[in-house]
């Protein structure tokens, strides 16, 4: 094992690299309206833009943190440093909608290897307090940048442009590189095969694939029937149903082939053995739920506060700073009150601090809302993020055995990733469907707009992701109005339901027990 100095260097390198690829997931959420105005895409290719990354991120993560174990922990993390830095020239670069969506693709490769990697290296490289105190650097990195993310982004897209928001990414990846290199000693686990399992990395991609196209287009294609119908659809049925049937077959097949693969001896996508550890099963459970609601609401808030409230995009990475500040204040918290408290405690009052955060913003969310009102609730949610992040992968992987680390690491990264993608998919859903519906809504009660024009306003709106809401001024204040208050219901709409998914995480840590001191969960 290297020097202590050396490990606690090193450990700076890796969250770097985290934080490259959460500040960039973030730094999208703000330069997104001057995306849609310069590139001219569409509300779906907004979300597609997010959900293509989170995608590729959340179905490669098994894979590669199987790989990684394998060939080599620190080397899969230089690679996917690499590719996602080559990748962001490319988003810098791109024309149209496509090729920003193709960009992003890539990004989600990168950022696949490199976050299963780092929480590899970690679980393999410190030991009992020494683990929880990186846990806790990894936890507090993601839930810091996720917000000090928009205010680069927000200072890059308002002074430079929007392409800079992505081209940040080299000179970040060239420092990670080095200092990787220098600092982050090789590791990998001892007696592997080398062979993978291709049928079940196959099928995952498949599973998660299927089932948030069909989440996020079920708006576009309808649910069951269908007046839009994409190009290649000639029955009279929308395609989501059949979708989500591949979805649900992809998903047996899975779990079907993995346990066949494991009684046979052979390695599987999915640590199905280490299911039966309790902490491990019901930890992932969790997190699955918590990241579904913790991330979702970072969609619509950005795009409420520009096109609603009339702020650039510096100004709205100033209000969610507010987030970062909560987050790092989440840090001295839990470092003083860690060795005081189980950490599932601790991962309880993050999430009830979460509830209590996005409840507040949505009580403040009107279309005449100022930053001060946006602030304390975007503080305490931020506390809360900065509590549970670190401390439930702490719980998570408490019980696994060091040999299995990177199944362990890349199961729950899954995990995590695969609720980051249902939020934004779900929450990304019910902020647009709630605009398109309460729009219709207002311009019906006012009686004085022809149908066919009510519909063009409805589809302006809601394809732009609520950037053609200023040009209404021009044309009809009153409609303009409209718009704002239909918008701010939305996003207000997309703020509770997080906190809703949020309270059935809450009630998925009640299984995780909870009563034993800190001290019983950090023996290596």
């Amino acid at each position: 094992m290297s020097s202590p100095r050396r490990r606690w260097i090193g450990l700076v390198f890796i969250s770097v690299a985290v934080a490259l690829i959460i500040v960039d997931s973030t730094i999208v959420n703000v330069a997104i309206p001057r995306v849609v105005e310069d590139l001219d895409i569409s509300s779906t290719q907004v979300q597609w833009v997010q959900e293509t990354y989170t995608l590729v991120f959340a179905a490669l993560l098994l894979v590669f943190g199987t790989l990684a174990d394998r060939f080599g922990r620190r080397r899969l993390m230089l690679i996917g440093v690499v590719i996602f830095a080559g990748a962001s020239i490319f988003a810098a670069l791109s024309l149209d909608g496509g090729l920003l969506i193709a960009a992003r693709t890539l990004q989600g490769v990168g950022g696949a290897m490199i976050l299963p990697a780092s929480l590899s290296i970690i679980n393999s490289t410190f030991l009992g307090r020494e683990r929880a105190i990186a846990f806790a650097v990894w936890g507090s990195t993601i839930g810091g940048m996720a917000a000090v993310g928009p205010l680069l982004g927000g200072w890059l897209t308002t002074y430079y442009s929007w392409r800079w928001a992505f081209g940040i990414n080299v000179p970040l990846g060239i420092v990670i590189v080095v200092g990787v290199l220098i600092f982050v000693s090789e590791s990998r686990e001892a007696g592997a095969p080398t062979r993978i399992d291709v049928v079940g990395a196959l099928l995952s991609v498949v599973l998660f694939g299927s089932l948030v196209f069909g989440l996020i287009e079920g708006r576009s294609y309808g649910w069951w029937s269908s007046d839009s119908p994409p190009d290649f659809w000639t029955l009279d049925i929308s395609p989501i149903p059949f979708v989500f049937a591949v979805t649900l077959l992809a998903l047996v097949g899975f779990v079907l082939w993995g346990l066949r693969r494991e009684r046979l001896g052979r390695p599987t996508m999915l640590a199905f053995g280490l299911l039966r550890i309790p902490s491990f099963r019901n930890g992932n459970i969790a997190a699955l739920i918590v990241s579904l609601g913790e991330f979702g609401i970072i969609l619509s808030l950005p795009l409420w506060l520009q096109n609603v409230l009339g702020y650039d995009a510096l100004q709205t990475g100033l209000v969610i700073l507010a987030l970062a500040i909560g987050s790092f204040v989440a840090s001295g918290f839990a470092g003083a009150l860690g060795n005081r408290l189980a950490p599932v405690l601790i991962v309880r009052v993050g999430i009830l601090a979460e509830i209590a955060g996005l409840v507040l913003v949505a009580l403040a969310i009107h279309p005449g809302a100022q930053w001060w009102q946006i602030v304390p609730g975007l503080f305490v949610y931020g506390f809360g993020v900065g509590c549970a992040t670190a401390q439930l992968t702490g719980v998570v992987l408490k019980d696994v055995p060091l040999e299995q680390s990177g199944q362990g690491s890349g199961t729950q990264s899954t995990s995590r990733q695969v609720g980051s993608a249902l939020g934004i998919a779900i929450l990304g859903t019910v902020l647009f469907t709630s605009l398109g519906a309460g729009l219709a809504a207002r311009l019906d009660e006012r009686g004085t707009i022809p149908a066919s024009a009510q519909e063009q306003v409805v589809d302006a709106v809601v394809d732009s992701s609520g950037t053609a809401i200023p040009g209404l001024d021009e044309k009809s204040p009153e409609i303009a109005d409209d718009a704002r208050a239909a918008f701010s219901d939305a996003t207000r709409n997309a703020a509770f339901s997080a906190a809703g998914f949020l309270v059935l995480g809450l009630l998925a840590t009640l299984r995780l027990g909870g009563s034993g001191r800190r001290e019983e969960h950090l023996e290596a």
